[in-house]
């Protein structure tokens, strides 16, 4: 609990003079969580990332790559705790009271009492909460003998957000109500169109296909919105996996909740042959071709996709599907002719895309096309690139002609290989200062596998992309070849669009800032500046800012963050020379549209026109 005084901008909440205080009834959970955690690493070793995934929801020590592995084979959603794994462990603690003989109503009793405490002990997540509430109201209804709806059972469970709202854009409990749905609508559609006169095993078989296919689809907005990929393959891994996880989900239990060593050492043994198996289900799909490819849905598409879904859904379980099916096909086909419908702005627009510390920069030709300048950074298990740049672009639909990269440092090229791998490029130019980290070498890495060319910047150079032109000011080869630090070695740019400029220049430093005074000083003044290294001090120099003289300065900079970025001084100053400042800690993404009457700046609280002429 954090007491203080709260005040709510675009970059989040601010709390000053904070008092914080730990709530004493969660200490409890906490410390059987992690208890539970530690047992888990001690029975299965290797296979413990896994193991904590799948026991108590616990995602953050599995690799990206095997996530990324399970989501292009369709089975991410079993990596998480959800409706799945509480339905598979309360048919094996009905199935063992049924071997013990015991009566089914202290065995249902006993059930619904283990599942609630398990829920609770791995920390309510809202997947797990709604199968929890659901399987109550099922096993209530079979103590009552009162049998109800699945659907009224589903809205039961569903109802989650009435009580918090946040739960409503929580990707595992979409995902889980829309599985659910998909469950109900499959089946009933299994029934109507399975021959009765097919064997059991037979009937088994398709009934599991059916479903399997109508879950699939229904859930492909979600997946593709979220994961940036539909697989294909879903519908076969999870008929292949379903089996596999209803043996593999009890054993993690069992080993988990009875502590003898014998019982841990055998649960370990039979766990990691069945995990063996499910990697082997998600290796073999990803090696198909063509079996997840890349969707980057823009916003009409993504709910053009979901009226289908839900049309779909409806005409499985409706006696009278026809109208929903027709509903359904109308959005499928908007679904194919929104590529054709005209997306280009009126006018070439800039967009600072909010990516927290870290560099993101796109600018939108009139014709829809895209030339983005760095793409954030990266962290433990995700970038930028994947979570923010990617999707920002394609729901605004539209390739990129070029990606520029300023310099090999992780704030400004962690999420370029993401980029890469969704949006593909069509040419990549960076200024060739020698980097070793990591993200730098996976975005080379990323650009061989995905065949986009690379050249170095050239001073002097100009791309001619639609209406805009692109012009490389620095590095230079000779003077960055002394250098010790990337930053001095910032790909300076300065884009032509129709009469305005834009100068882009990274995260350069005053040394950078003054080779260019004493080289190319006369084509330094530009309308627009993105200030050098987040606002930092040791950028903008007075002599510089002099020679710019933006009506506009941009600085990307993450709210709160421990460098201290922006200073105070060079805003002052960049204040003081007339410029409007705008900047992502404060506004979150800006969008700058140069049109015929002056340079219009928009955020979600923001909306300023800059005059053409040298008025301020």
């Amino acid at each position: 609990v954090v007491r203080g005084k709260a005040s709510r901008g675009t970059g989040g909440l601010l709390i000053e003079n904070a008092a914080i205080d730990r709530e004493r009834h969660s200490a409890l959970l906490v410390a059987v969580r992690a208890g539970t955690g530690r047992r888990i690493d001690r029975i299965f070793g290797d296979d413990a990332p896994m193991a904590r995934a799948l026991v108590i929801g616990d995602m953050s020590d599995i690799p990206a790559e095997v996530r990324d592995r399970y989501a292009n084979a369709g089975l991410v959603h079993m990596l998480s705790v959800s409706g799945l794994h509480v339905g598979i462990i309360a048919l094996a603690l009905e199935l063992l009271a049924s071997v013990l003989r015991a009566p089914p109503k202290p065995a249902r009793v006993a059930t619904l009492c283990i599942i609630g405490a398990y829920v609770v002990a791995i920390g309510l997540p809202p997947p797990a909460v709604r199968a929890a509430v659901m399987l109550g109201a099922v096993l209530s209804t079979r103590l009552l003998q009162r049998p109800t709806s699945r659907w009224a059972i589903l809205a039961l469970g569903g109802g989650a957000p009435l009580l918090d709202p946040h739960v409503a854009i929580d990707l595992g409990w979409q995902l889980s109500v829309a599985g659910t749905a998909s469950l109900i609508s499959g089946s009933a559609l299994a029934r109507r169109i399975i021959p009765e006169k097919w064997k059991s095993s037979m009937r088994t078989l398709a009934t599991g296909a059916v479903i399997s296919i109508v879950a699939t689809a229904a859930t492909a907005p979600l997946v593709a919105w979220t994961f940036g990929r539909v697989a294909l393959l879903g519908p076969l891994t999870n008929l292949l996996a379903d089996p596999i996880m209803g043996l593999l989900q009890p054993v993690l239990f069992v080993a988990v909740v009875m502590p003898f060593h014998g019982v841990e050492h055998m649960s370990a043994d039979a766990s990691h042959a069945l995990l063996t198996l499910f990697d082997l289900i998600a290796r073999g799909a990803v090696r198909v071709p063509h079996a997840a490819p890349v969707v980057m849905p823009t916003v009409l598409a993504a709910m053009a996709a979901a009226v289908a879904s839900v049309s779909l859904l409806v005409a499985c379980c409706s006696r009278h599907p026809v109208r929903a099916a027709l509903i359904g096909c109308a959005s499928a086909a908007l679904l194919v002719l929104e590529p054709l419908l005209p997306q280009a702005p009126a006018v070439p627009e800039l967009h600072m895309i909010d990516v927290g510390q870290g560099d993101a920069f796109a600018i939108r030709t009139s014709k829809g096309r895209w030339i983005v300048v760095d793409a954030g950074r990266s962290w433990h298990g995700g970038d930028a690139g994947r979570a923010t740049v990617a999707p920002y672009l394609a729901q605004r639909g539209g390739e990129i002609a070029l990606f520029v990269l300023s310099h090999p440092h992780a704030d400004h090229v962690g999420g370029a290989a993401s980029l890469f791998a969704l949006r593909h490029p069509a040419e990549f130019i960076d200024p060739g200062y020698v980097g070793t980290s990591p993200p730098y070498l996976a975005a080379l890495a990323a650009a061989m596998k995905e065949d986009i060319p690379w050249h170095r910047a050239h001073p002097g150079e100009t791309l001619h992309i639609d209406d805009v032109d692109v012009t490389t000011l620095a590095p230079d080869s000779s003077w960055a070849a002394s250098l010790h630090d990337a930053n001095l070695a910032s790909t300076v740019l300065l884009v032509h669009l129709g009469k305005y400029t834009v100068l882009f220049t990274g995260d350069a430093e005053t040394p950078e800032e003054q080779w260019l005074l004493d080289h190319v000083a006369d084509s330094l003044h530009a309308d627009v500046l993105k200030v050098g290294h987040h606002g930092s001090n040791t950028s903008t120099s007075k002599a510089f800012l002099s020679a710019v003289n933006p009506r506009v300065a941009l600085v990307s900079v993450g709210a709160h963050n421990t460098y201290g970025h922006p200073n105070a001084e060079i805003m002052n100053a960049l204040q003081a020379n007339g410029a409007f400042v705008a900047r992502t800690d404060r506004l979150g993404s800006v969008v700058l549209r140069f049109g015929r009457d002056g340079i219009e700046v928009q955020s979600r609280s923001l909306q300023w026109r800059v005059p053409r002429d040298d008025t301020h």
